[in-house]
């Protein structure tokens, strides 16, 4: 799939985070172009613009080996490494770096990216830098997905996909957002839901709480209170609670009701 400028933003986050969780002054990385090139577009802390658009072939260099390998790998002194081929030695030496670490972004089992974090100094980078950098490309990873998927949902909801498709979607969606500790990625996700209702704007005169709306999304998809109390990681105790303030709110003496109230209000797809 081509990349847009949001996946890139994705990308620009991650490298942030790799650079404030590891303590690496140097982080940079791209996508995946055409073919089986990769092109580094995001730089984070460099002091020249020498790898600012460097295209890497796969297989070529510590990011293309990365991208055949589709797994982390790391070389303590980039210049003198036998490890990697040397296509790129001239940028990465103008920009000073030594010991630089290569982690894919993999999405569907294809290698959508790679992020790297760097040091200007020949020290082993491993442990807990690696275990971040790592954890930096798991983001990006499903922040991909699940773009891709409400983009898909999106594009096929006007070819007539099944309604109850969309619906599994949106009550998926708003389960695993609570989960997601980023909030700008936690904002995008819920906003990704939103393309699920687009048809409808929520009624003014209804206001159900983001955890009554969650609730409803799991029952609309035909889930019982203990398998949504699962899936939102509550209490099924706490699902009836939401369940019974969102009944109120919408004048609904069912779940069923509820549901339907809330579809005709604009609160689920």
């Amino acid at each position: 799939m081509t990349a847009d400028a949001s996946d890139a933003v994705e990308i620009r986050n991650a490298l942030l985070r790799l650079r404030r969780t590891t303590g690496l002054p140097v982080a940079f990385g791209g996508l995946m172009e055409a073919g089986r090139q990769m092109r580094i577009s995001e730089l984070s802390g460099t002091a020249t613009h020498a790898l600012r658009s460097l295209v890497v072939t796969s297989g070529n260099g510590l990011g293309g080996k990365t991208v055949v390998l589709a797994r982390p790998c790391v070389v303590t002194d980039y210049s003198a490494s036998r490890q990697i081929s040397h296509e790129y030695d001239a940028p990465v030496a103008v920009e000073g770096l030594r010991s630089v670490l290569a982690v894919p972004v993999v999405v569907r089992h294809a290698v959508r990216g790679v992020l790297y974090g760097a040091l200007r100094t020949a020290q082993p980078l491993g442990g807990r830098m690696l275990d971040e950098a790592v954890e930096a490309a798991r983001d990006v990873e499903r922040a991909l997905v699940l773009r891709e998927e409400a983009r898909t949902l999106a594009a096929g909801g006007g070819a007539g996909a099944g309604r109850e498709q969309v619906r599994e979607a949106h009550a998926a969606l708003r389960a695993l957002a609570p989960k997601i500790a980023d909030p700008g990625l936690r904002a995008e996700l819920l906003d990704a839901c939103a393309l699920l209702t687009a048809d409808a704007t929520p009624s003014e005169r209804v206001r159900l709480a983001p955890r009554e709306v969650d609730v409803l999304a799991c029952v609309a998809a035909g889930a019982t209170n203990a398998v949504a109390a699962e899936r939102l990681g509550v209490a099924p105790e706490t699902v009836k609670g939401y369940l019974r303030s969102a009944m109120r709110k919408l004048r609904a003496r069912t779940r069923g009701e509820a549901v339907a109230a809330a579809r005709r209000a604009g609160w689920l797809p």
